[in-house]
């Protein structure tokens, strides 16, 4: 979650070439139709590393309704609760509510665990978590300044 007064094509694509650096490529990334992600910047970065890209219909947020529920939460819980005085108290804020949502606050559809008890216990049963480590080595920023924001 990148916060700041506003966020190019360019700026996207840099952050999501960061999180595959972490995570490891995606099978695919949905999307709306919003400027950021119709730039030629992110076309480049998904066709050079042959991601498949898919734009919901326009009108139509059920296409994508896991990532509306989660920015619901987000504006019922932090935006609409919250004043932020600056970029960085809205950053710190930002990254408290993210480690709550993803540490302390229970989920439903993980049968009322946190996403990261929830990991633990994949871990336990099956060994693994696809995608939970990231690759060994250092990773290669593009831009020496480029680092990830919460």
């Amino acid at each position: 979650m990148v916060v700041d007064t506003s966020l190019s094509g360019a700026r996207v694509a840099r952050e999501r070439s960061a999180l595959t650096r972490i995570y490891g490529k995606p099978g695919g990334i949905v999307s709306d139709n919003e400027t950021e992600f119709t730039s030629r910047a992110i076309l480049k970065r998904a066709d050079e590393n042959t991601v498949p890209w898919h734009y919901v219909d326009p009108g139509k947020p059920r296409q994508k309704a896991v990532l509306e529920s989660f920015n619901g939460s987000l504006r019922d819980k932090l935006v609409n609760e919250e004043i932020f005085d600056s970029l960085d108290d809205a950053r710190r804020k930002l990254a408290l509510w993210r480690y709550v949502y993803n540490t302390v606050r229970p989920h439903s559809s993980l049968d009322n665990q946190p996403p990261l008890q929830a990991r633990w216990a994949l871990e336990q049963f099956d060994g693994s978590a696809p995608g939970a480590l990231a690759p060994d080595g250092e990773p290669e920023y593009p831009d020496p300044t480029c680092r990830l924001s919460l």
